[in-house]
């Protein structure tokens, strides 16, 4: 059906446009010949972008750290049967006054290609510091807990993990 004061149809634009498409496409270079991803990397040699070492150093610094399984309790299995979901939770002794609070929590997995899994940020209106998630590990490895209070103290605990087999790594 065509349009009486332009003479066009609908089928005449559309056809128009695939047209002018196309010809915009060829000319940028996106028809016609193929080139590798450029975001793909080297996948052969994946490594680890990060060693725990540096992403201890870049997220604490020279802070001290005490090690302190009573007061931050992480329930974390010994083995896990896969890698790609284990279950964490962790809770923080501690007191949720605005004074004093537990304001993040880190969850660090030492042999990861990125050590840190997750951060969960709190305020003093969450009333505890409980958290719960699932990891993705690699490989068997540590994992570290580490809150961070409102006063800039650190505690941290870590458990081994072993991922079997049938999971991610051995």
């Amino acid at each position: 059906m065509r349009n009486e004061s332009t003479g066009w149809s609908r089928r005449d634009v559309l056809k128009g446009l695939g047209a002018v498409s196309v010809s915009a496409a060829a000319g940028s270079g996106m028809v016609g010949r193929s080139r590798p991803a450029a975001a793909q990397g080297n996948l052969a040699v994946l490594g680890p972008e990060e060693k725990v070492e540096a992403t201890m150093q870049r997220l604490f610094g020279s802070r001290p750290m005490r090690e302190d399984a009573n007061a931050v309790k992480v329930d974390l299995p010994l083995i896990a049967e896969n890698g790609a979901v284990v279950p964490i939770t962790v809770e923080v002794q501690s007191p949720m006054t605005p004074a004093r609070h537990v304001k993040n929590i880190y969850v660090i997995s030492d042999k990861n290609r990125r050590p840190m899994n997750a951060k969960f940020s709190l305020t003093p209106e969450a009333g505890a510091a409980w958290i719960g998630a699932n990891l993705r590990l690699g490989e068997s490895t540590d994992v570290r807990v580490v809150a961070e209070l409102s006063d800039g103290a650190l505690w941290m605990t870590k458990q081994h993990v072993k991922v079997t087999v049938g999971g991610c790594g051995g």
